[in-house]
């Protein structure tokens, strides 16, 4: 299993902190930056493998590789997403479907969490779908949050922002298990996501395969701080939860 961090995108609303440097990059605590703690987390939940999809500013990850392969004891490859100042993720995840064919954990380069959400989907595995995504079911949701509204049986019904809050069991925070009976029929939906509009998200490809009879299962997070870096308060609050912990 390997773990995928797609770090792609421009990051316009922490401009101009983001100039000439993608979000991944920033620090949060001390000189550990978002994909410091996110290779962190994989390292201790036992995954040394690590494919970062890069794009914006990419050749800063380029230049920092060595680097961080020798502070946490992985092994990094990097795939460029040539569309990434055009595209959605959509794109930078089918990008990396070969990473995931032998299975992976998916962490968006953005998101500030502790390693117990990796520990929670490995958990996850066995339970009988091939996608499980973390959520997050004790948040209060407003408009913005990705949210997810599950079927009967617990598995994923909808996954999309515009999904009203009263309706949902939670929200996705940007983690997830893909097992490799899951990965032929998830690179084609991604596929299918993106060649309809490439403004899409990935969440509109895993609503893709859902819609398609595939069961995505969900990994309760519990009650833990985590944070969304999109702009400059959600850096703020992360570097204060950071130095909390």
């Amino acid at each position: 299993m390997k773990g995928i961090v797609l770090a792609a995108g421009a990051g316009r609303r922490l401009h101009p902190l983001t100039g000439e440097l993608p979000k991944t990059l920033l620090p949060v605590d001390g000189d550990a930056t978002i994909l410091d703690i996110a290779l962190a987390n994989l390292r201790a939940a036992g995954i040394d493998d690590v494919v970062i999809v890069k794009g914006v500013a990419g050749h800063r990850i380029e230049q920092r590789a060595a680097e961080l392969e020798r502070r946490h004891g992985v092994r990094i490859e990097l795939v460029h997403n040539d569309r990434a100042e055009e595209w959605n993720n959509a794109y930078s995840l089918w990008l990396a479907r070969e990473a995931f064919a032998d299975g992976a954990l998916l962490v968006n380069g953005d998101t500030v969490h502790p390693p117990s959400v990796e520990e929670r989907l490995l958990q996850a595995r066995g339970d009988g779908a091939g996608v499980v995504l973390a959520v997050d079911r004790e948040k209060v949701l407003g408009d913005e949050e990705m949210k997810v509204r599950l079927s009967p049986a617990g598995t994923v019904e909808r996954i999309t922002k515009h999904t009203h809050a009263g309706t949902a069991d939670g929200e996705y925070i940007g983690l997830t298990l893909i097992e490799p009976s899951a990965a032929a029929a998830l690179a084609d939906a991604l596929e299918a996501t993106w060649r309809r509009d490439p403004s899409l998200y990935y969440e509109d490809g895993f609503q893709e395969y859902a819609d398609r009879g595939h069961p995505v299962g969900v990994a309760a997070v519990g009650r833990i701080a985590w944070i969304e870096i999109d702009n400059h308060a959600d850096l703020a609050r992360a570097r204060e939860l950071s130095c909390r912990s």
